[in-house]
């Protein structure tokens, strides 16, 4: 049985492809809530070394294969994002940090944390306003509040934000991040 068809990546995260190339010679590229992995397959045919986290095994397995079909490199961990210790990874071990489609606050900071020096987060969700077109998520523990995907990682460096509404066959407010983990410097006395 052939596993359904993906969507193709995010417009965003076409958008940002050069960065995330150059942020994946940092280190792996970690994609959190991966679902079917549309974002870890493409980030792994840019020649990345993706670390891919779901709570579905289904999910995980389906990714699997396609990654083996593909010859790509890409590591599924199964994991609740949403319990306590949720983050089963070391802090400065990521060169880029991928999140699609999903929120939960508490991550903020070690997803920051997560990243290299110099490493690239990439994040797009929902808005509040997506409840405007009844679609979507309505729960307000999964939308963002104007401003607050800045406010979340206000210690990185930001190179992308925008909040928009993205047209189609099924129409999303969504607030989109670039940023970079500033790199630490030394003064030489």
């Amino acid at each position: 049985m052939r596993a359904p068809e993906l969507q193709p990546p995010s417009p965003f995260f076409e958008a940002q492809r050069e960065r995330l190339r150059a942020a994946a010679r940092l280190g792996p590229v970690l994609d959190v809530a991966c679902g079917r992995g549309r974002h870890a397959l493409a980030a792994a045919e840019l020649g990345a070394h993706v670390v891919a986290i779901d709570r579905s095994p289904a999910f995980l397995s389906e990714l699997q294969l396609r990654a083996r079909e593909r010859a790509l490199r890409i590591d599924p961990v199964r994991g609740d994002l949403e319990a306590p210790a949720a983050l089963p990874v070391r802090p400065s071990c990521f060169g880029a940090v991928l999140v699609f489609r999903f929120l939960h606050r508490p991550l903020a900071g070690p997803l920051a944390a997560a990243l290299r020096p110099g490493g690239l987060l990439l994040y797009e969700t929902f808005t509040e306003r997506q409840r405007e077109v009844h679609r979507g998520p309505s729960n307000p523990d999964f939308l963002l509040r104007e401003g607050e995907l800045r406010r979340l990682f206000a210690g990185l460096d930001v190179l992308d934000y925008e909040e928009c509404r993205v047209e189609g066959a099924f129409p999303q407010h969504v607030a989109r991040l670039a940023a970079r983990r500033p790199v630490a410097h030394t003064s030489g006395a």
